[in-house]
């Protein structure tokens, strides 16, 4: 359930943010460009109003910022307080365990 849980949060968010990135872009190089033309939908959908799908992407980023602190936080934290080494691993190379 977790496995899922994590694949849809990065799967569903990364289209997210694709998708109103574009949108914003496509409202930056005007009116016809291949942007607007494939992503403009996303501001309409919105309500015609690209200050609110911008908020809502400045949003997804400090959701994905925040989630980066905390994952790499319990990860090292996981590492201190484990038997296992899974960071030390990463760096170092070798796979050692705490008694």
């Amino acid at each position: 359930l977790a496995q899922l849980m994590m694949f849809l949060f990065f799967t569903i968010g990364a289209v997210y943010m694709i998708c109103t990135g574009f949108a914003l872009y496509g409202e930056g190089l005007g009116e016809g460009s291949w942007a607007d033309s494939m992503f403009g939908w996303v501001i309409t959908a919105v309500g015609g109003n690209s200050l609110q799908v911008h908020s809502f992407h400045r949003l997804g980023m400090w959701v994905t910022v925040c989630f980066v602190i905390v994952h790499v936080y319990a990860a090292i934290r996981e590492d201190i307080m484990s038997r296992q080494s899974l960071i030390s691993t990463m760096i170092s190379g070798w796979r050692m365990f705490k008694d």
